[in-house]
């Protein structure tokens, strides 16, 4: 208003309009209100004019029906908000034209009091004023609005059905805290959640002079700052992930992580769904043309996560096959390679989730409201999708949702795409290691033999270790144990390769330091190799290796080793001794020179050969490590091997496997003398057919009549060619065990190999008659000549039940 309102009249000269003016009538009543009294008190025009001026005053009964003379001084007044004001108060009679005297009252609050009422009535945030009771004395629009009821309800009542907050808990002991101790509390954030909703709020509380009838209280403004709040938290959400997904090379973990992560700051419900790579060809899904072929591709829950304890939103498992609708957002996603959001999820019947009755039931149960799905995509390969839904949190995905949410799942991508391809490696390393090492070693009469392997996935996956037990002719045995340097795939690879060299050197029945030193020279022309294959990664660094041979007849082993510990013996008794072998340098060096020694063992001794992954650790060096494998074998005198063989590697500390681990244990027999015979002969034709015939009885004795005529044309052969090649003396000696041996001693270095005669050739039809007769047939150096042997399958139930032992 420019003037008083109402109209004009003798007084509309003295008006301010910027003054808090009214005009009382003759009867009391007010006839003139200005917009600054309005501001001042509360009153809009239409709500005052005609009413009795005394029933402004806080104690209406001091008021008069009408004014008889000017006055000044000061009074209180009410608000019409309830509160009261002290004012300054001034009035002056004004003459009317017809004689009447209406008189002109003047209110002056506290300096600036008519604007600070204004300023905080039109705050946009909601404000109030608590007095010592914590009860409220005043409140703006902004926070009568929100309550939804008239103002003068509100008044007087303690904090209680807020619309705000829905615990008023921590509100309460904020304004305790202001009132009792006059510090003011700026922003306070407090989250608030229930059922319908998730808001936060910034509470600022400071406390106020006089905020009922002259008592201290306080003012409290409430700012929602649920946006901001949610962008702080997207920021904290990706850098949380980049710290927490990825930690591992394992893809259900992975999976997992991502889960955890988006629960609950940005979804109440998420899962991660990975393809099964095997059902597609191990090719990209783009490949497919959108699955063009009319197959559905197969998912695996890889993860999952819930606000809600037991997960009742899941119809699976982790690592349960999941259903996916042919006609359904989840392909869509796959095929465009796009997230896919429906911020108001549609349950009805004639929706995608029609064809998924089960999935249906869940959403319209549970409340599902808002779904997004996004691709798990890396290096151009789709590898699954990430859902996430939203029930207690009623604010549907938008588009800053689905921003973060594809960062997010984007950064989770490569993680899980580094760990698929780890776990493809490792399998494939592992299978081949596994394929590579044997499946069913065997000692026969020579040893009882039993294993262990323990692969450690710490280091990159499976290495190079491996075991053997190779049985040699004339009832010996040969016992391996190696560790190719490296992990992974390449050394599995390698020790492949080094064990097959082992085997074909052992069947030409080299002596064990022969043995290693052709294999040294191997791995150095492989190593030359690599190197000079610059396009190719090094294919062998080095390998060590034990290698022992046993007689059973002889009780005696040959050991060397190339820079791998040493084995242990442990006797019947229980005592253990780590045998004194010559270490010699790691396969691959060149040196091609190493040491072997010999021992004889008494009968049922125990051989351990194991890899350093059983006896090093990080904190230990290897003398610890060997001292605790010697007390764990020592224990238990006579033990079952395998009871033996399980507290040796019961020996590597829980959680400390840093490396692969072989052990190979062998109990050594011997043969009885009933089960091998000799003779010896010169050098002389007319000799060798009365050895024959010794045979022969030999043979019968031990109920072999069915092999006499092989075995006779075995011997003639064998002592003909010594005697008419050879140095004498000659011997023949028959082995009975699992098979039936024939071995003829000389002392010639010559050794015989198997070959066809040419028609013109004068010699080698003999041995091509026992190579054909013989279901084995060799030979090999002695310590001072060679020996040439032949063997023959025993008969079923041949002899007194052939091995013994």
């Amino acid at each position: 208003m420019s003037d008083l309102d109402t109209g004009s009249g003798a007084g509309s000269a003295y008006c301010d309009a910027g003054a808090a003016l009214a005009v009382v009538g003759p009867s009391g009543t007010v006839t003139r209100w200005t917009d600054a009294a309005r501001q001042l008190l509360g009153y809009r025009p239409q709500e005052v004019l005609g009413r009795s001026a005394g029933s402004l005053l806080a104690s209406p009964g001091e008021s008069r029906d009408g004014f008889d003379q000017e006055w000044s001084g000061r009074t209180v007044l009410r608000r019409r908000d309830g509160r009261t004001v002290d004012v300054s108060l001034r009035v002056s009679a004004l003459s009317g034209e017809d004689g009447t005297v209406e008189w002109l009252v003047s209110l002056t609050g506290a300096p600036g009091s008519a604007r600070a009422v204004s300023v905080a009535e039109n705050c946009p945030f909601p404000m109030a004023v608590w007095d010592s009771e914590l009860r409220m004395a005043w409140l703006n629009e902004a926070l009568a609005d929100a309550y939804g009821s008239p103002r003068e309800a509100r008044l007087g009542r303690v904090l209680e059905e807020s619309p705000l907050y829905a615990d008023t808990s921590e509100v309460k002991a904020t304004l305790r805290e202001v009132l009792d101790s006059g510090v003011p509390v700026i922003g306070r954030e407090l989250d608030q959640r229930d059922r319908r909703w998730r808001r936060t709020y910034a509470l600022s509380v400071f406390p106020v002079e006089n905020a009922r009838a002259g008592e201290s209280g306080v003012c409290s403004l409430n700012v929602d700052v649920t946006s901001s709040r949610r962008a702080r938290e997207r920021i904290t959400l990706l850098s949380r992930a980049g710290t927490r997904i990825g930690t591992t090379l394992d893809v259900r973990q992975t999976a997992q992580d991502l889960a955890d992560v988006v629960v609950p700051v940005l979804a109440d419900y998420a899962t991660v769904d990975l393809l099964d790579s095997a059902e597609l060809g191990g090719r990209p899904l783009t490949q497919l043309g959108a699955a063009g072929d009319g197959r559905i591709p197969a998912f695996h829950r890889g993860g999952m996560a819930s606000i809600h304890e037991g997960m009742p939103e899941s119809l699976w498992s982790p690592g349960d096959p999941v259903f996916v609708p042919p006609n359904s957002p989840f392909m869509e996603v796959l095929a465009s390679g796009r997230s896919y959001l429906e911020p108001e999820l549609d349950a009805s019947p004639g929706t995608w989730l029609a064809q998924d009755p089960r999935r249906r039931e869940r959403v319209v149960t549970l409340g599902m409201h808002s779904l997004l799905i996004l691709p798990i995509h890396a290096r151009g390969e789709i590898l699954g999708v990430t859902v996430l839904v939203r029930t207690e949190n009623l604010v549907p995905f938008d588009e800053n949702d689905r921003l973060v949410a594809e960062e997010l799942v984007s950064r989770a991508a490569l993680s899980l795409d580094n760990a698929r391809r780890y776990a493809r490696e490792h399998t494939a390393a592992l299978a081949l290691q596994r394929d590579l090492l044997p499946r069913h070693p065997s000692g026969g009469s020579a040893v009882d033999a039993v294993w262990r392997y323990l692969p450690s996935d710490k280091r990159g996956g499976v290495g190079g270790d491996w075991f053997d037990v190779i049985q040699l002719s004339g009832a010996r045995v040969a016992l391996v144990v190696g560790d190719v340097v490296g992990h992974g795939i390449n050394a599995a690879a390698a020790m492949g390769r080094i064990r097959t060299a082992t085997m074909t050197l052992a069947a030409l029945d080299l002596p064990p330091a022969e043995v290693l030193a052709n294999l040294d020279d191997l791995l150095a022309r492989l190593a030359a190799e690599s190197v000079e294959a610059t396009a190719m990664p090094p294919a062998i660094m080095g390998a060590t290796c034990l290698y022992v041979v046993y007689d059973p007849i002889s009780r005696r082993c040959t050991a060397a080793r190339a820079g791998h510990p040493p084995p242990a013996l442990v006797d019947p008794s229980g005592a253990v001794t780590l045998l004194d072998v010559p270490p010699g340098a790691p396969l691959g060096v060149g040196t091609r020179t190493f040491e072997a020694v010999e021992y004889e063992l008494s009968e049922e001794s125990t051989l351990v050969l194991y890899t350093d992954g059983l006896v090093e650790t990080h904190d230990h060096d290897i003398d610890f490590g060997l001292d605790r494998l010697c007390r764990a074998l020592g224990q238990r005198p006579g033990a079952p091997l395998e009871e033996l063989c399980s507290s040796a590697v019961a020996i590597i500390p829980a959680g400390e496997q840093s490396d692969d681990v072989a052990v190979l244990l062998a109990r050594s027999h011997s043969l009885d003398p009933d089960q091998v015979m000799e003779w010896e002969l010169a050098a002389d034709a007319a000799a060798v057919g009365g050895v024959r015939a010794a045979a022969v009885r030999t043979l019968t004795d031990w109920r072999l009549e069915r092999l006499v005529p092989a075995a006779e044309q075995i011997i003639g052969e064998l002592l003909a060619n010594a005697v008419l090649h050879a140095a004498g003396p000659v011997r023949l000696r028959l082995i009975r065990y699992q098979v039936l041996v024939c071995e003829v001693f000389d002392r010639s270095l010559h050794i015989v190999r198997a070959g066809n005669a040419g028609p013109t050739d004068e010699g080698g039809r003999g041995v091509a008659i026992v190579a054909a007769l013989a279901s084995r047939f060799g030979s090999r150096w002695t310590s001072n000549g060679k020996c040439v042997w032949a063997e023959l399958p025993l008969p079923p139930g041949g002899g007194d039940g052939g091995e013994t032992g």
